[in-house]
């Protein structure tokens, strides 16, 4: 199993600060994807108490910030840098809790917690879920998107690079033994095309993805390797595909 370094993912991520929100193009349809999940199952709007977990540049933050009524929102990111994301546009109920995930003191007395896209970089995911457990109120809502097995396969099999997807099997048992009724999960596939394997590579680096890249050092001929076994995923327009993976969950307190 390989061990997510935090401080690593931290600096992938502050580096690629600038260039994020312009290329994560599918994080974004994401999130968009979950907020129209929160309003098909009908979640009350007024939630006194929201926590997001890993809120980056905020596209989920926004859109939570529209659908919901709460009177203090709390954002956690792994750097600080993010809080340059929100000084034009954040309400005066909300607070930070930079740190990571696994070791902050989570704020108690929770409506709900939310988080997109980021609960693939957790190294111990039960115990996440178990302080979230203890954080919401009874019938407090988790609702969180994160990734599959199928998550960026193309570069996990020309690489041997990448992080540890869990499926919705082991998502929905885990769930279930931290104290949490499964309302819906739900998945889907997302191919994205590139002209050029290497503008695979370049969007990635942009996204801060790289950061599950441990000890892979890029030399002229492992690259020239790589663009040349990257062909097998050559789609019929002579596009190259890369594969997002993505899980939604809506989750009860129970």
């Amino acid at each position: 199993m390989n061990v997510v370094n935090h401080v690593k993912v931290a600096q992938h991520f502050a580096r690629a600060h600038e260039s994020y929100t312009q290329n994560a193009v599918v994080q974004k349809q994401i999130c968009e994807h979950l907020l129209a999940l929160i309003s098909e199952q009908n979640i009350p709007k007024q939630q006194d108490r929201i926590f997001e977990i890993g809120c980056g540049t905020g596209n989920l933050t926004r859109l939570m910030w529209q659908y919901f009524n709460s009177q203090k929102y709390m954002l956690n990111d792994l750097y600080s840098a993010v809080k340059s994301n929100f000084l034009e546009d954040s309400p005066q109920c909300i607070e930070w809790k930079v740190g990571d995930i696994e070791q902050l003191e989570l704020p108690q007395q929770l409506n709900a917690i939310v988080s997109a896209s980021a609960l693939q970089w957790v190294n111990d995911l039960s115990l996440v879920l178990e302080k979230s457990k203890q954080a919401l109120l009874p019938d407090g809502y988790f609702i969180f998107s994160t990734f599959g097995e199928k998550n960026l396969h193309e570069i996990k099999q020309l690489t041997g690079q990448g992080l540890n997807y869990l499926s919705p099997e082991s998502l929905q048992k885990q769930l279930k033994n931290a104290g949490f009724n499964v309302l819906l999960m739900q998945e889907e596939t997302i191919k994205m095309s590139f002209q050029h394997p290497q503008e695979v590579l370049k969007h990635l680096k942009a996204t801060g993805v790289t950061a599950t890249s441990n000890q892979f050092r890029w030399t002229k001929q492992s690259l020239q390797n790589f663009y040349e076994s990257y062909e097998q995923f050559k789609l019929e327009n002579q596009q190259y595909s890369l594969t997002y993976h993505p899980i939604y969950c809506i989750a009860r307190s129970i």
